[in-house]
């Protein structure tokens, strides 16, 4: 089990988003609930929390959420939400699929957004993904002009497609600068167990490694710890680790939540596909900002001119959700 669960309610101030359904609630705000496997300060969840905080403070929603819900737990969480009239319910459905798709089959007029490894279900579950492969790409770039060791060390939480096609896409950017550098890889079981990433990253310094991969909180301490550089993942953690993080590929959950909001508030949402408003063209991630102290000039040039051709369309990252292997 999980650690206790907390619920946590948030309301705007003012009225925001008229309802498109009857008058009587044409003054209402959208009621949108969330459900987090993992505490919400998880790098993951926490950009969909923030992009919802975001909603609050615009007057758009009333927002509550619960975290370290169990997988076991779930559907009836989400049941729960649903009854109590919820319009957007908004969760990561990676280890419940099954359970998910059938809450939202018995709730058609319940507007489902779901991050999910599979397809959309008509009518009402939407899927979501965290496709920043083009800024993990950029730092893997990074961490190639960075590397004097020429191994480089990635732990991750699960091989499931969304970590994999991240790690593929930065190990394609560490190619780039550096042909023939060598991955270590370790997932350690868990998406949210920074002592086990710890671990797994200072095995991995032990073997040479100069320049982690930290897919995991957890690697970035181990990092700071031996005096070795690591590369964030979804959330900026540079000023946390100052002279450490040296770049971060970070995601944002806004244009996909101000979407889902607005084709609810609109009575015209419906099961789509969201992942491509996580492209870096329209915003939904982007490259922190580059210190010239840590990374030299010629390398923030290189990553640069890769990121115009990336946003100009004439440089497309491949995606591969396959399990990344370590090489040697």
């Amino acid at each position: 089990m999980h650690a206790t669960r907390r619920h946590v309610v948030l309301a705007a101030a003012a009225l925001g988003t008229a309802l498109a359904a009857p008058a009587a609630l044409a003054q209402s705000k959208l009621k949108v609930a969330a459900i987090y496997t993992v505490p919400v300060e998880q790098q993951w969840v926490s950009r969909i929390d923030k992009a919802l905080k975001a909603a609050v403070a615009r007057g758009e929603i009333d927002y509550v959420f619960s975290e370290n819900v169990a997988n076991a737990d779930y559907e009836r969480v989400m049941r729960q939400y649903a009854e109590a009239g919820h319009q957007l319910i908004v969760g990561e459905s990676f280890a419940v699929e099954a359970a998910a798709r059938r809450v939202a089959k018995d709730y058609p007029k319940t507007a489902f957004l779901m991050g999910s490894s599979g397809k959309p279900q008509a009518p009402n579950f939407a899927v979501f993904d965290n496709y920043i492969q083009e800024p993990a790409y950029l730092t893997g770039m990074l961490a190639g002009g960075m590397t004097k060791t020429n191994k480089i060390g990635m732990v991750g939480g699960y091989p499931i497609p969304e970590v994999n096609r991240l790690m593929h896409a930065f190990m394609a950017g560490v190619k780039e600068t550096r042909p023939d550098a060598v991955f270590s890889v370790t997932f350690i079981g868990s998406w949210y167990d920074p002592p086990k990433a710890k671990e797994a990253a200072f095995a991995m310094i032990d073997q040479g490694a100069d320049v982690l991969y930290a897919e995991r909180f957890g690697v970035s301490d181990a990092a700071k710890e031996r005096g070795v550089k690591a590369i964030g993942n979804v959330i900026d953690t540079q000023n946390d680790y100052p002279g450490t993080v040296i770049a971060s590929a970070l995601w944002h959950m806004e244009p996909t939540i101000n979407q889902a909001i607005d084709l609810v508030a609109a009575g015209e949402f419906k099961a789509e596909d969201y992942g491509p408003l996580s492209n870096i063209q329209v915003g939904g991630c982007t490259l922190a900002p580059m210190d010239p102290k840590l990374v030299p000039q010629d390398v923030i040039d290189l990553v640069k001119a890769k990121q115009s051709a990336i946003m100009s369309g004439k440089l497309e990252v491949a995606i591969n959700d396959e399990e990344p292997k370590p090489t040697r």
